[in-house]
């Protein structure tokens, strides 16, 4: 048998607030950063599973220390029974007594739970040879079921839904796989849309977007109503009249506030308001969508696990759910958080605004076409071009599509070359 031998921690920034790449109404200055683990094995094949929960910046040590917290219920633990039982697995992580008082299932330690998760993971389809969304995709719906906690969520999903609705895309997965193979997954840029940027560099990346194919851009706004005005005026003229573009407040208003505010923007017909409030505010999110209608309301990268979803969903709070893959408890209640989008009818538009998120959150969407939804229509990945350099398996986006990556794993491990490079001393060696 093998046995887990070390679980390595890493606290990984870049400096791109030098840039400005990130920066939004709430997050002016953002180093995108990765509390990084690794999950090594006194196996002979070399295979180790990687993870990692994105942070910007400051705190980023704290979450190391959270994955720490975490060595004692994987080091000396046999390999096999783990990854041959997920489900059981996740719940024993994310039901440790004392831990999960800090929580429970939210913050810094839920979000190392769903870092040691995706390691293992990462792990199980290393040794599956197949990428993550694939090594889903080919699970039975009974497998699939068994993954998920349906603790508090038996008001809105029970298992016996869950199987249906697995079980009723189970026909046309092999020609859904084929096709995710010839022709990618849609994808959306927020590059040209950060706060920092002057107009000029927004038109400019506005067009080079249209160029590339992408068919939707987003714009940061909500720090001044003018600007954003003015910015998507700007955005407007160079993308034209139908061209979709949505917008992201990353939570900086209050309710009555973002009304106003939306409904001042709506004559440039914003796709979609992203966190136009507090990621928590289940009914200040569902007042906004009756006071902006019929522009969409979406969230959920702030979401702090299947529970809040389901209340998103039960109040009518959202119309495009935004799973993030490192946010909550990793694969697992990312699954349930598919089902629940899927039970409500609800299209899913992944969070990707960070290091290596595109990277990771690619292989959820993925699965979500061939063995869940079935359908990609009204569905997209946002990308962000930043740092894919730094990983493996970097995402393959061209014309506007994420291709299938087809490397085994989450497509999360970063280089060791980068993670040197990049390791936190007190200060940014370099720009």
């Amino acid at each position: 048998m093998t046995r887990i031998v070390a679980l390595d921690t890493a606290d990984i920034r870049f400096p791109t607030s030098a840039t400005l790449d990130g920066s939004d109404a709430m997050n002016p200055d953002p180093d995108y950063s990765a509390a990084y683990v690794r999950l090594l094995t006194d196996a002979d094949d070399g295979l180790e599973g990687h993870a990692f929960v994105f942070t910007i910046g400051r705190g980023n040590d704290v979450q190391v220390a959270a994955i720490r917290a975490l060595e004692s219920h994987l080091v000396g633990r046999e390999v096999e029974p783990l990854l041959a039982d997920m489900g059981t697995t996740n719940r024993a992580l994310a039901g440790d007594s004392q831990l999960r008082w800090l929580g429970p299932e939210k913050g810094v330690m839920h979000m190392a739970i769903g870092a040691v998760v995706n390691a293992l993971w990462d792990l199980k389809a290393k040794r599956a040879g197949l990428p993550l969304w694939q090594l889903l995709s080919r699970m039975s719906p009974e497998e699939l079921v068994a993954l998920v906690d349906f603790r508090h969520l038996g008001n809105a999903l029970s298992p016996a839904d869950a199987l249906a609705l697995l079980e009723a895309a189970v026909p046309g997965r092999g020609a859904r796989e084929a096709e995710l193979l010839a022709t990618g997954y849609p994808a959306y840029t927020t590059t040209p849309g950060w706060l920092g940027y002057s107009d000029e560099k927004l038109a400019r990346l506005c067009r080079e977007a249209i160029a590339d194919g992408f068919g939707q851009i987003k714009l940061k706004v909500g720090a001044d109503l003018d600007d954003d005005i003015r910015r998507f005026r700007v955005a407007r003229e160079v993308c034209g009249p139908d061209f979709p573009i949505a917008i992201d407040a990353n939570q900086r208003w209050e309710v009555a506030e973002a009304i106003a505010w939306v409904n001042a923007l709506a004559p440039f017909s914003p796709a979609w308001i992203e966190e136009p409030t507090s990621p928590d505010d289940v009914l200040g999110h569902a007042e906004i969508a009756r006071g902006v209608a019929p522009i969409r309301v979406a969230t959920g990268e702030h979401a702090h696990n299947r529970i809040m979803f389901k209340q998103f969903l039960q109040a009518d709070a959202l119309a495009v759910m935004q799973i993030d893959a490192v946010r909550v408890a990793g694969v697992n209640e990312n699954i349930a958080n598919l089902l629940l989008a899927a039970k409500f009818g609800v299209p899913v538009c992944p969070h990707a605004g960070g290091v290596g998120l595109c990277e990771a959150v690619q292989h959820l969407s993925m699965f979500d076409f061939v063995a869940l939804s079935g359908t990609r229509e009204g569905r997209m990945i946002e990308y962000v071009d930043h740092l894919h350099e730094h990983f493996v398996t970097p995402t393959d986006v061209r014309g506007g599509v994420y291709h299938a990556p087809l490397t085994p794993g989450t497509g999360m491990e970063m280089h060791a070359e980068s993670r040197a490079t990049y390791a936190w001393t007190g200060a940014h060696a370099r720009v």
